[in-house]
């Protein structure tokens, strides 16, 4: 599946890639409005399966799917970034355009995912300059984020070109890892990485309504 998804995600026609000062990313179906607002479309077909029913496949509380409760009970959108060794992102917070669920999943080289509290939050912790968690993920891993993660917790990659100081003590998920080898040394050179991130926006228009368009 992991190349099947890169040839997709390389050859999509619409959207393109963006470049931004750091890296570059795709929106699909598209981007959202400045008001955080998703235009009413269906995720390409290729993202849709085999990806979400795996997604929705997954039980919480062995009963329901991760996005039971959120207002459509299924992602709605997806972000693809690209990320080349020594690239990252700032640590900030995905927000209250989405419902509080994401499903990351990741293809071609790890990351490590560096977690802290924010400022005043209901963990009663302060933000630290240091990661509180530093969580690995592996080519062709599924990270899910919630609750008190999602709520209370800022997420961001550093700009390195190898990771170091990785083992049991630093790393949140290392017993959980399905090959710890390639990181054995203690350390490990990223390579490029491409992370497809589902969610749920929350406020969706129709085509219409987003342009004011009234029935007659």
């Amino acid at each position: 599946m992991q190349a099947h998804l890169l040839q997709k995600i390389n050859n999509a026609a619409l959207p393109t890639w963006r470049t931004l000062s750091h890296r570059r990313l795709q929106a699909h179906p598209s981007p959202l409005s400045p008001t955080n607002t998703l235009l009413a479309a269906p995720l390409p077909t290729w993202l849709q399966d085999p990806v979400i029913p795996r997604l929705l496949s997954l039980p919480v509380d062995l009963i329901d799917s991760i996005f039971h409760n959120s207002p459509h009970g299924t992602p709605n959108h997806c972000l693809i970034n690209e990320y080349l060794p020594g690239q990252g992102i700032h640590a900030h917070e995905d927000g209250d355009a989405y419902y509080p669920v994401v499903a990351t999943v990741s293809l071609a080289s790890h990351i490590i995912l560096d977690i802290k509290a924010k400022k005043n939050n209901t963990m009663g912790e302060k933000s630290q300059d240091m990661p509180r968690w530093r969580v690995l993920q592996e080519p062709r891993s599924l990270l899910i984020t919630t609750g008190e993660l999602y709520t209370d917790c800022l997420h961001g990659i550093s700009e390195v070109k190898i990771d170091e100081v990785l083992g049991e003590s630093s790393i949140a998920n290392w017993n959980l890892l399905g090959d710890r080898t390639p990181f054995a040394g203690g350390q490990a050179a990223r390579e490029p990485r491409v992370s497809l991130t589902f969610r749920d926006v929350i406020r969706v228009k129709k085509l219409g309504k987003a342009f004011g368009i009234l029935k007659r």
